[in-house]
């Protein structure tokens, strides 16, 4: 029988991750260890009440309210508490005790992944993230390892499968917003309170880290351009699928040049057009995809589900092999690198196509005024649609399509749009992204 060094592995919190994590690494300690070439040792498990109900059973001896204490002397640390406090101080702790950590904390990572990084490489330690950004979806790993002789130059990620949910049933079911959250709620896609994923902050949050690892540079999570689903109509998802898209929740990394010569990077997250032949288009359900676009090695497509104790609980455990396995060959961590340090740009220097419904008066001259004010906003069209409004007589929608241009521009021509005495409203504005 095959002799195996000892890793003392510190697991903090017991949720619906943390709960799996605990019962698999007991399951299949045997296997584990195997594959890690380490006997991985569950020292215990921090929780805040000992007598809280569990779907999982787990073994009472190791349940412990000291996090603290826990933390000390173990190798390993796994930080599934969620939050920025207490879990920044226990895995400052941690780092600094010398112990490697794995979590799938993705507001900490987005709010002090700088600092928390800064102390491994103080130490040589390591953290391990995987599971923060598509729970079982690998990305992590193939951006900081496989593709680290490659240049990646843009990402567009579906990292959030409650709103994916949701826009996927307006757009297949034809169900309102309202009943799309209603179904997402009954179903276990959505909270109670949905704010953190219907007005983007969980998807942009994931965009900080993937732009910050993706580009090698320090992303200030309060940088990252955001906008929700929560507007989104029905008539938005019927044009769309007229001009042959469907709306996605996009969360987006991207190399960019400013207006002014300036190279830098783009953070963003809003719902947008991608065309139906996008792989994207066919990500459906609460389902989550992670679209990668490298210089050598072209486009990347990671797809799976995005949440689930279960399926978070894999990406864990694969975190903790490989920080089993470093902890045994010895030798400092990688750490993350931020030697590009490029600096994250505004949303107005993003160039990309966008897709504007107006309502006008159906009146002659109307669209040649509108096309003239696109034109002195320096935006060029590239497709008009029009349909009679049935609500409203002597009005008409106008689809307009347009080339790629440049943020600013396209919302300073909007503004002239607004201010247009032939234009009734402009109804929405829809980036295209996927081109």
């Amino acid at each position: 029988m095959t002799e195996y060094r000892t890793v003392r592995v510190a697991l903090l919190g017991a949720g619906s991750v943390g709960s799996q994590v605990a019962r698999l690494l007991l399951a299949h300690g045997d296997e584990l260890a195997a594959r890690s070439g380490a006997r991985l040792e569950l020292v215990g498990i921090a929780v805040r009440d000992i007598d809280a109900g569990r779907d999982v059973e787990l073994p009472r001896e190791l349940l412990t309210t000291d996090a603290e204490s826990l933390v000390v002397g173990a190798d390993i640390v796994i930080e599934l508490i969620g939050g920025i406090e207490p879990a920044r101080s226990l895995i400052l702790q941690a780092i600094h005790a010398g112990a490697d950590v794995v979590t799938g904390n993705k507001a900490l990572l987005a709010a002090h992944g700088s600092e928390l990084f800064d102390a491994t490489e103080q130490v040589g330690a390591e953290i391990y993230y995987e599971a923060a950004v598509a729970a079982a979806i690998p990305i992590i790993r193939p951006l900081r390892d496989s593709l680290a002789g490659d240049n990646v130059q843009r990402i567009l990620a579906i990292v959030n499968g409650s709103t994916n949910f949701i826009l996927d049933r307006m757009d297949r079911f034809g169900d309102s917003m309202e009943d799309a959250q209603k179904t997402a709620f009954e179903l276990g896609f959505l909270e109670a309170d949905p704010t953190l994923d219907v007005d983007g902050y969980d998807a942009a949050q994931k965009a900080t880290i993937l732009a910050s690892l993706a580009f090698h540079s320090t992303v200030p999570a309060d940088g990252v351009y955001r906008e929700g689903i929560a507007d989104i109509t029905p008539a938005q998802i019927d044009a769309a699928r007229t001009a042959g898209y469907v709306i996605k929740l996009l969360a987006i990394a991207e190399r960019i040049t400013a207006a002014d010569g300036t190279e830098g990077i783009s953070a963003r997250v809003y719902p947008a057009l991608v065309a139906r032949e996008h792989p994207l288009a066919a990500v459906h359900g609460g389902n989550n995809a992670v679209f990668v676009e490298a210089e050598a090695a072209g486009p990347l497509m990671f797809y799976g589900a995005g949440a689930g104790g279960v399926q978070t609980a894999s990406a864990v455990l694969g975190d903790l092999v490989s920080a089993a396995r470093r902890h045994i060959a010895g030798g400092p961590g990688l750490g993350e690198s931020t030697h590009a340090d490029l600096p994250l740009l505004p949303i107005g220097d993003v160039i990309t196509k966008y897709q504007i419904t107006l309502r006008v008066n159906d009146l002659q001259g109307v669209l040649a005024e509108v096309a003239t004010t696109f034109a002195n906003g320096g935006v060029s069209v590239e497709t008009v649609e029009q349909t009679i409004d049935p609500e409203e007589g002597g009005t008409a929608f106008l689809v307009i399509g347009t080339h790629a241009a440049r943020e600013h521009a396209l919302q300073a021509t909007v503004a002239a749009l607004k201010a247009s005495d032939v234009v009734n409203s402009v109804v929405s504005v829809l980036r295209v992204e996927g081109v």
